[in-house]
């Protein structure tokens, strides 16, 4: 593979065609890049775009988020599901605000930090500092198992290839805006349906493209219909309480749920005090209230 000329090629399509006017495109600030990294996960850029704005406005930097009312962060994160990712989200940035400066461009510190992984570690260390690490999403697996490797899937292929791969093509200099290069091409042409290889930079140098471009036996669905999920149930009551200013009893909650859910009621209240997304004061459910200072329930890791 010619990587010089597969990072021209890219280079020139993204200079024309990149998604450069997304707001956190336009910082450096690590907190910024934190917060739109996690909100993004799993979750369509369409629909991140007022969060986004808004949660900056409300908590501009990570010692304000590290240091907001537990409740009002989970109320904030409403619509965007996965409500545990709020609890980290705040959980990281007081631990941001206590780190040493710098600490954000390491990769291996941030991923002491709660709810942080590789992938975000990586893509707040390049996105905010530069750093020159690869960035692997799911859309920039795709474009590299199809270019380079010739498979419609990066599932795949074995555990650790798509992250060589990455790293193979990697620029000296400037690793950003390659991997947002790299990103932009698969969200918009390099799709997991309907790949608009017609339009791609990278079509002349695509062993997937150039064989044909054969799709792996399907397999048959396993995943259970969501309404049938614990997930679906811990949301259904975090989004209860949410608009319960007083808190609801154990009835109240078994009443809002679904049969098949109710019978396990007290169960999905248990597990979402253990991921601090409720508390039970005086018999009444409710979101977590900010606790007194000093006090926690969730060990800070050495920075």
């Amino acid at each position: 593979m010619d990587t010089a000329r597969l990072r021209r090629l890219l280079g020139a399509w993204y200079c024309e065609h990149g998604r450069h006017a997304l707001p956190w495109r336009q910082t450096r600030d690590p907190y910024a890049v934190l917060v739109s990294e996690v909100m993004l996960q799993q979750t369509r850029v369409e629909r991140v775009l007022p969060y986004y704005d808004a949660w900056l406005q409300r908590w501009p930097t990570a010692d304000a988020l590290g240091a907001a009312d537990p409740s009002a962060v989970i109320r904030a994160w409403s619509g965007l599901g996965y409500n545990r990712r709020a609890v980290s989200l705040r959980a990281a940035a007081a631990m941001i605000a206590a780190a040493a400066p710098g600490m954000t461009g390491n990769p291996a510190a941030l991923q002491r930090l709660p709810g942080v992984g590789p992938y975000t570690a990586s893509a707040v260390a390049c996105f905010a500092h530069g750093a020159r690490v690869a960035v692997v999403d799911t859309n920039i697996a795709r474009v590299l198992a199809r270019c380079l490797a010739g498979q419609a899937h990066p599932s795949t292929l074995p555990t650790g290839q798509v992250s060589l791969l990455a790293e193979s093509v990697l620029p000296a200099r400037d690793a950003r805006t390659h991997n947002l290069a790299l990103m932009d091409l698969g969200a918009t042409v390099c799709r997991a349906r309907d790949p608009g290889c017609e339009s791609c930079p990278l079509r002349s140098l695509c062993t997937w493209h150039a064989s044909g471009r054969p799709e792996p036996p399907r397999a048959a669905p396993r995943t259970p219909r969501f309404e049938t999920t614990s997930r679906f149930a811990r949301g259904r009551i975090v989004e209860a309480l949410r608009s319960a200013e007083d808190g609801l009893s154990l009835e109240s909650v078994v009443a809002l749920l679904p049969p098949a859910h109710a019978a396990r009621a007290a169960t999905h209240l248990e597990a979402l005090a253990r991921d601090q997304l409720a508390e039970c004061r005086d018999g009444l459910w409710s979101l977590p209230r900010a606790r007194p200072q000093g006090s926690t329930s969730m060990a800070s890791p050495k920075l």
